[in-house]
């Protein structure tokens, strides 16, 4: 039963992860860079924690001490290839949708940067 509840546990926080990674390119194509902001320092937050775990999660050494069992998706409720390959996948999405952000992010400037070229051009800026 305590497996179970760790598992479950591990999977929801797995998910919310991924939501987070998901959602990036969202926030950017929505202009929310204050959002993608936040999302980038939880993933990065766990980043900082899987590294300091020796690149696995906590929630595995705590489940290894009710179960024998070692495959990659002994902790978690994710299709074995999955749980094998989470890393990779989820990494290389996080560095792709961390790149859409960034350039979406300087789309904004460059399109603020030309406004302001154009208002001052025009003699009309203003403060």
């Amino acid at each position: 039963m305590v497996l179970i509840a760790i598992r479950l546990l591990h999977t929801l926080v797995w998910a919310f992860l991924a939501g987070c990674i998901f959602a990036l390119p969202v926030t950017a194509l929505r202009r929310r860079f204050d959002w993608a902001a936040i999302l980038t320092a939880i993933i990065l937050v766990e980043c900082l924690v899987l590294a300091l775990s020796g690149g696995r999660c906590p929630l595995t050494g705590v489940a290894a001490r009710f179960t024998s069992e070692r495959a990659d998706n002994f902790d978690i409720y994710l299709p074995l290839w999955l749980a094998r390959y989470n890393k990779t996948i989820f990494g290389t999405l996080f560095l792709v949708n961390e790149l859409i952000v960034l350039g979406s992010l300087s789309r904004k400037a460059r399109v603020a940067r030309v406004h302001r070229l154009t208002r001052q051009r025009d003699g009309s800026s203003s403060a």
